[in-house]
């Protein structure tokens, strides 16, 4: 644990998110030549991204329910053999609606496939390290877009559209090579570490009470997040499925997942909408660029040095308190952008907002699993993933309405700014709840009369 072949998982988790988030991302770089080709307006052209990346964040369960049922390699090989043969097809592409299908549909569902289970599988193989490995994980969808980009535009230039989206397809085909090497393994489950979560689940059950609910037979010493197949098929399915989702019935997951919701109806309006404002404030096409690449590259270093720092000893024990900080931040950030109208004002919100943009996103699945339980990671990171759908498809399209109505975009950097920070502010009940709950046990406890 935490070492070793663990760090193989965790490359293959980066490329993975390579894979996935930075190619979804550079999908607008063929925004132009798919208007030119098709001759559509950007509206539509447009809702080849937005289904892309509503797909992959919808379809997550999915990607949980086989890496429950079989393994997170069958999951990743899967999704990799589909995406891959989704932007073969595009490259043949004759309509917009095919690409729809192709690109938006038939990708989506193949990186839904491979994105969740690459992040859960980093959670059986590091305990002491957590942060930092989702941390160096994540990071590549920073590094993916900052390196593809120019990548795929160059791919453009030299072989037309097609011919680049025929590289493209041949690039994401090395999922299945990550989900060659993603080895399940078996773990002993990790009783200290889940007992809270178990107890919140059965209120005042006895410990022994608890295993037998929780626990299926005859497999109670191992985690059923990562058994190889040929022992998963041992156990009762219909048993095995009540289980997967039973932290649903936490308190605190129902406000967690609230959070999410907010915090993903605002998180993406600054990506997409900062080159509009930076353009129509004056600001030439290439500082607008250089903006995003600003933006892009701090948000690696948000990814990596925010899960070193949550690692150690003194804040360890205040993860879900450094979550909350970072989300505040990025929501102050959007507050303050219509004050910015120049390049060197926007610098350093580009560099705040990159770095705890990076930060957040590094604790989600360590939040989610200190509050779920290493058991349950699976399928609550394919829940958390899929409340990012609907607010990914709507809020872009809700933003250019306001800026079309106002015709400016501070209502929409508002809006982002608001939504994140009621992100923050719900959490921030949840933990003020949760303190409040652990300090009234921990008296009752002191003055139970021992027997």
């Amino acid at each position: 644990m935490d070492g070793g072949w663990g760090w193989v998982i965790v490359g293959c988790c980066f490329m993975v998110t390579v894979c996935t988030r930075a190619v979804t991302r550079c999908i607008s770089i063929f925004f132009v030549e798919f208007q030119s080709h098709f001759e559509a307006d950007y509206s539509a052209t447009a809702w080849v991204h937005s289904l892309a990346d509503c797909t992959t964040m919808l379809c997550a369960p999915f990607g949980s329910l086989i890496v429950n049922r079989w393994s997170g390699r069958v999951s990743v090989m899967l999704g990799g053999l589909l995406s891959s043969c989704g932007l073969l097809l595009s490259s043949f592409s004759n309509s917009l609606e095919f690409l729809y299908f192709s690109m938006g549909i038939m990708m989506g569902l193949g990186f839904a496939l491979c994105y969740t289970p690459a992040i859960v599988m980093v959670g059986c193989y590091f305990r002491e390290r957590t942060a930092l490995a989702y941390g160096v994980g994540l990071s590549g969808s920073g590094i993916g877009t900052f390196v593809l980009a120019p990548l795929v535009q160059l791919l453009i230039d030299l072989y037309s559209w097609r011919g680049a989206l025929l590289v493209l397809s041949a690039f994401v085909a090395n999922l299945c090579v990550c989900g060659a090497l993603l080895r399940p393994i078996a773990v002993l489950d990790f009783k200290e570490e889940e007992e809270t979560a178990e107890e919140k689940m059965t209120g005042h059950m006895s410990s022994q009470d608890v295993d037998l609910a929780l626990k299926p037979p005859k497999e109670a010493e191992v985690s059923l997040l990562c058994l190889p197949e040929s022992r998963r098929w041992c156990l009762d399915s219909c048993t095995l499925s009540s289980k997967d989702y039973s932290f649903l019935l936490l308190p605190d997951f129902l406000g967690l997942a609230v959070s999410f919701l907010l915090l993903s109806s605002g998180c993406s309006l600054p990506f997409i909408y900062l080159v509009p404002y930076a353009l129509d404030n004056g600001l030439s096409q290439h500082n607008a660029a250089f903006l995003m690449s600003i933006l892009g590259v701090v948000n690696i270093v948000g990814n990596v040095t925010f899960g070193w720092l949550t690692d150690r000893k003194c804040l360890k024990p205040y993860r879900l308190t450094c979550y909350i900080v970072s989300v505040m931040m990025e929501g102050l950030c959007c507050l303050f952008v219509p004050l910015l109208r120049s390049f060197l004002p926007l610098v350093p919100f580009a560099v705040l907002y990159g770095y705890f943009d990076g930060a957040y996103v590094a604790l989600i699945p360590v939040v989610t699993s200190d509050l779920v339980g290493t058991r349950h990671l699976s399928s609550a990171l394919g829940v958390v993933y899929f409340l990012h759908g609907i607010p990914y498809l709507i809020s872009p399209p809700t933003g250019g309405w306001l800026v079309d109505i106002t015709g400016s975009y501070t209502a929409t950097f508002f809006l982002s700014g608001c939504a994140i920070l009621a992100s923050a502010l719900t959490l921030a009940i949840i933990a003020g709840i949760r303190h409040c709950r652990h300090v009234r046990v921990a008296k009752e406890a002191k003055h139970r009369p021992l027997h």
